[in-house]
């Protein structure tokens, strides 16, 4: 679709982790001539722009999630009357596990000109820092927040190679790398990455075991995960059993539950339909 002519320009801008140090030149411009600032968090975009000595021009309203659908058409009302529109969220990039992915697939569906003002990201810092394979890797956002929905979230992850970066909340840390251990084994290599950036950062390297053990206790600050991919094995259809019976006994039909374990651990779907008619019997 064509540039809608006239129109202003959607600005992505990625804002520190939490060195403020760490803002571009053109986030310093920006902050500064926008005329209107979506701000996951303003009093944290106001906090930002005072120790970077900004002095926004601009109108700064609120973008977060339970508000995104309702702002959305009004920021495309700006852009088409021709008024730049400046996105940030917290810290890091708009769209990754944050407000934004509306704005920016309304903008495109509209033909209005969207940009980004690269910059601090926690997903590629930790996996630049955890010292896992990194030249193949895959973001999984958030895990699901109850147990059973977040070892089958896990079970996806069983059989695929690529390092895995995802978020998670201090206080389900614990919880969720005691999933992970149940379903990608204790021994698998892991790396929990906390406050990065900030002053008391800590990275925590070791495999999911000896880290789920540490997490049991006070954890804070934000998080972010990183975890080894799975070296290729040639795996029994008769170990992929309880993952099937795990999503029979939440209702997926068996067929299903068979074809998914198949497609994620590579097994043939018929040896694997057979090891589970098998271990009923």
């Amino acid at each position: 679709m064509d540039l809608e002519s006239g129109s202003g320009t959607l600005v992505l801008a990625a804002t520190p982790l939490g060195d403020a140090r760490d803002a571009s030149a053109r986030l310093i411009d920006a902050l500064g001539s926008a005329a209107i600032i979506a701000a996951e968090d303003t009093r944290r975009v106001r906090a930002l722009a005072t120790s970077l000595g900004v002095s926004p021009s601009g109108k700064i309203v609120s973008y977060y999630e339970d508000v995104e659908a309702a702002r959305t058409p009004r920021l495309l009302e700006a852009l088409r009357d021709g008024r730049d529109v400046l996105l940030v969220t917290d810290a890091g990039m708009p769209s990754v596990s944050d407000p934004g992915y509306r704005l920016v697939s309304a903008c495109a569906a509209d033909g209005l000109a969207v940009t980004c003002l690269p910059g601090p990201s926690a997903v590629t810092t930790a996996l630049a820092v955890s010292g896992l394979a990194s030249d193949r890797f895959c973001f999984e956002g958030f895990p699901p927040r109850k147990s059973g929905e977040r070892r089958r979230w896990f079970g996806r992850l069983v059989a695929e190679q690529r390092t895995c970066v995802f978020f998670e909340s201090p206080r389900r840390l614990g919880d969720t790398l005691a999933d992970a251990v149940e379903v990608l084994g204790a021994d698998r290599a892991a790396v929990v990455c906390r406050e990065l950036t900030k002053t008391y950062e800590e990275v925590r390297r070791g495999d999911l075991g000896s880290l789920a053990e540490w997490a049991t206790g006070e954890v804070r600050g934000e998080i972010t995960v990183v975890v080894a991919g799975a070296v290729p094995v040639s795996q029994d259809p008769a170990d992929l059993v309880p993952q099937v019976e795990e999503r029979a006994a939440d209702g997926m039909r068996l067929k299903d539950a068979v074809a998914e374990v198949a497609e994620l651990s590579g097994a043939r779907k018929n040896d694997l339909y057979t090891a589970v008619l098998a271990s009923r019997q």
